[in-house]
């Protein structure tokens, strides 16, 4: 299922990493993921019952490349 936030909401919403960049909706292997995904870091973040959870205790790291 797909993530459905308001799209108000996702342009104030963003990455509790230092870069504090966007997000987007999904992961770069599902776009259908329920997870929001950080432009910057990469770390995906999961939405629980409509809820994003921006923890970094609570993401998913990026596969590491090489």
């Amino acid at each position: 299922m797909a993530v459905k936030l308001e799209e108000q909401l996702l342009e104030i919403l963003a990455c509790p990493c230092p870069e504090h960049a966007p997000l987007q909706v999904g992961t770069p292997s599902d776009p259908e993921a329920d997870f929001l995904t950080c432009t910057a870091c990469g770390r995906s973040f999961p939405v629980r019952d409509g809820i994003p959870v921006l923890l970094l205790d609570e993401a998913v790291e990026p596969p590491s490349a090489g």
